[in-house]
């Protein structure tokens, strides 16, 4: 993790209070909130990566950034033949969803619970209506979590879906293979991620938005914690 002043630096500091405070992480794992981690995240990954980030997308002038957040997208609905073999992250998790009990035709049928339309608003306004730095911000940072560097422990040595590998594969006795999902996320996140740190990095300076990693830090926080809300 960066130290320092620099807009990054600050970013980070910002993903590392939100790693450490956010309940989610530090409270037990049971089978009811695995469980509904799978029938909302699936929903979050076809709805982000085929809605939200394209509004990025569409708004970013750089080509290598914007060609970067469309393969990120691609990955995640279309095909990872990367990480995920030819299927999409979202196929994979509707996979882990049905190893542990959860029926295929459940998971095809479930609505977004308020929070996560809640988030989804969130994510509208901040990607579509907002600088197209800010909305690379807010694309990006719900993946920077699973970045080694932030928080204490196991998450800091493997992040966030390094932790949740260990824990589902304690709490349902799962292994290999079969918690693929997270393994492959953990690749796959790093790569989507640092795209956005590096487009802030590069940019935020001529853009004149140094105020996202300012003295009180405030914006950054809004952005942060809206997308990371879920």
């Amino acid at each position: 993790m960066p130290k320092g002043g620099s807009v990054v630096a600050r970013m980070d500091r910002v993903v590392n209070d939100f790693a450490r405070r956010c309940r989610y992480f530090h409270e037990p794992l049971t089978r009811g909130r695995a469980r509904v981690f799978a029938l909302q995240h699936r929903l979050n990954t076809r709805q982000r990566n085929s809605v939200l980030k394209l509004k990025v997308a569409t708004n970013c002038p750089d080509w290598d950034t914007r060609i970067g957040i469309l393969r990120a997208c691609a990955q995640e609905v279309i095909a990872d033949d990367e990480h995920g073999g030819g299927r999409p992250h979202w196929q994979i998790l509707e996979e882990l969803g049905v190893r542990i009990g959860l029926r295929r035709s459940e998971l095809r049928n479930a609505a977004p619970l308020p929070s996560t339309a809640l988030c989804w608003a969130a994510w509208d306004g901040l990607m579509a209506n907002r600088h197209w730095l800010e909305g690379i911000v807010a694309n990006t940072c719900a993946e920077r979590v699973n970045v080694p560097g932030y928080g204490t422990g196991l998450f800091r040595r493997r992040g966030w879906f390094g932790l949740e590998r260990a824990r589902w594969g304690r709490l349902f006795g799962l292994a290999g293979d079969e918690l693929e999902f997270f393994e492959l996320h953990e690749e796959a996140d790093i790569e989507h991620s640092d795209l956005g740190w590096r487009a802030v990095e590069r940019f935020a300076r001529d853009a004149r938005l140094l105020s996202i990693g300012g003295g009180t830090s405030e914006i950054m926080k809004e952005i942060i914690a809206k997308a990371l809300l879920p």
